[in-house]
């Protein structure tokens, strides 16, 4: 017997948006199978995007000599929902969200785009028990995607206005009643979803903020990057302060960058796109510059500069993002339409030189934003350390060459392993998704 290693899925719209549902459905911990749905959203340049929820058609599939690939895909759409303008994020609800009883029988979703919207999803259980199928979307079937709340990326409600477009979010895990959204309007707000309300709202960056990430196993600090080309820590006990853990190099006079800073009178920065935590350990952070094909890894204890740069990328990076193991690897993929797996545990980095709570009131930031209403951010950490270059990664542990390039990933969870009818086993672990256009491929890590 050979265990499949790839599974694949043709999306009828081209997709950016994606993740992996965090546990099975609820009822369904007997049948890991469950554990297979993707939550997927389209990208197509007009108000009449879709947010499907897709999952496995048949165990078989995981078992390659025991399925009849030409007569059955991979995933199937289990159900769908109209999303307007497309999504920039989906995010299925932290695994503490179903101990804490949220959404009740049904899982929740989110999705960020023109606002942070919330949706509950149920899913077909007396389907998923019975044959040998998750569930094919029928009509009036029993699957139900149903939007509960939307909430404007705006605090401040203005008639008529929805508020800036939002960029990303991040679920707390800790408090799944809470997420932090960030937005093009220089801002980022915290959001109660029980209660479809916002906590607070803070202007983040001097340019617009790109996204947004909790500390790990906490419910008041979290840190977000932005056009501005910072990298910035918040707390919410303390909003009158913040803390700059990291400012991109000036660009080149002559790079593309500059020349746009200049045609538009403001400062050359090089934006920065996404942040990820690695959940073992979360004094390091990863992140990545905008048309760069490096990843810099930063330790919160060492502020200012790369601990650690993965060079192994010919094109641009999309997307980055941890595995959940206890050693988790970074995936990252790029428009060279490779997607790298990374153990930075290879690499031993620097010793911490502060924390985080040291760093948290130091004065005169050399930038001139006010993260909250009437606060003064604190100095760029940058400022105090030392000028030792960060080490270099070049080998990544495991590689995959995608048909094209890859615009985003995801993650499972571990899944466990599962039995099937026929008394063949698979073995448990971790898949990461990847997305091409409108083609999904799921690997086997």
């Amino acid at each position: 017997m050979t265990q499949t290693s790839l599974l694949n899925y043709e999306a009828p719209w081209p997709v950016y948006a994606l993740d992996w549902c965090k546990t099975p459905a609820p009822g369904q911990h007997a049948r890991p199978r469950s554990a297979f749905r993707l939550a997927l959203g389209s990208f197509t340049e007009d108000a009449r995007n879709r947010l499907a929820v897709v999952g496995l058609q048949d165990e078989r599939v995981l078992v390659e000599d025991d399925y009849d690939y030409a007569q059955h895909a991979d995933f199937v759409t289990l159900v769908e929902a109209h999303h307007g303008y497309p999504a920039t994020s989906v995010q299925w609800q932290p695994a503490a969200a179903a101990a804490a009883g949220m959404g009740g029988g049904a899982e929740l979703l989110a999705t960020s785009g023109d606002a942070l919207r919330v949706w509950e999803y149920a899913g077909d259980g007396a389907g998923a028990q019975g044959g040998g199928y998750v569930g094919v979307k029928q009509a009036g079937g029993g699957h139900r995607l149903t939007l509960k709340s939307t909430l404007s990326g705006s605090k401040v409600q203005q008639p008529g206005n929805t508020g800036a477009p939002i960029t990303n979010f991040s679920w707390n895990e800790k408090t799944p009643s809470m997420i932090v959204t960030s937005s093009i309007d220089t801002t980022c707000t915290v959001w109660n979803i029980e209660t479809a309300s916002a906590v607070t709202q803070l202007i983040a960056h001097d340019r617009e903020v790109y996204d947004v990430a909790w500390l790990p196993g906490s419910t008041d600090i979290f840190v977000s990057v932005g056009a501005d080309g910072s990298l910035r820590a918040f707390d919410l006990r303390s909003l009158e302060h913040s803390t700059i853990l990291y400012e991109t190099p000036t660009p080149k006079p002559q790079s593309a960058a500059a020349v746009s800073a200049a045609a538009a009178g403001r400062p050359a920065t090089a934006p920065l796109l996404r942040i990820a935590f690695n959940p073992a350990d979360a004094n390091y952070m990863s992140t990545f510059h905008i048309d760069n094909n490096d990843v810099q890894i930063l330790d919160m204890r060492s502020p200012g500069q790369p601990v650690l740069e993965l060079k192994a990328h010919r094109a641009p990076i999309n997307a980055l993002g941890w595995g959940s193991a206890d050693q988790p690897l970074l995936a990252t993929a790029a428009d060279d339409c490779q997607l790298l797996l990374w153990d930075i545990t290879q690499q031993p980095v620097r010793p911490p030189s502060s924390s985080l709570s040291q760093q948290a009131h130091v004065p005169n930031s050399p930038r001139g934003s006010a993260p909250a209403s009437g606060a003064s951010p604190s100095a760029s950490a940058s400022s105090t350390t030392s000028s030792k270059k960060a080490k270099v990664l070049a080998d990544p542990v495991l590689a995959y060459t995608a048909p094209a390039e890859i615009s985003n990933l995801c993650w499972s969870p571990q899944i466990a392993g599962m039995t099937m009818a026929s008394g063949h086993s698979t073995a448990p672990g971790e898949w990461v998704a990847i997305t091409m256009g409108r083609n999904i491929k799921a690997l086997k890590v």
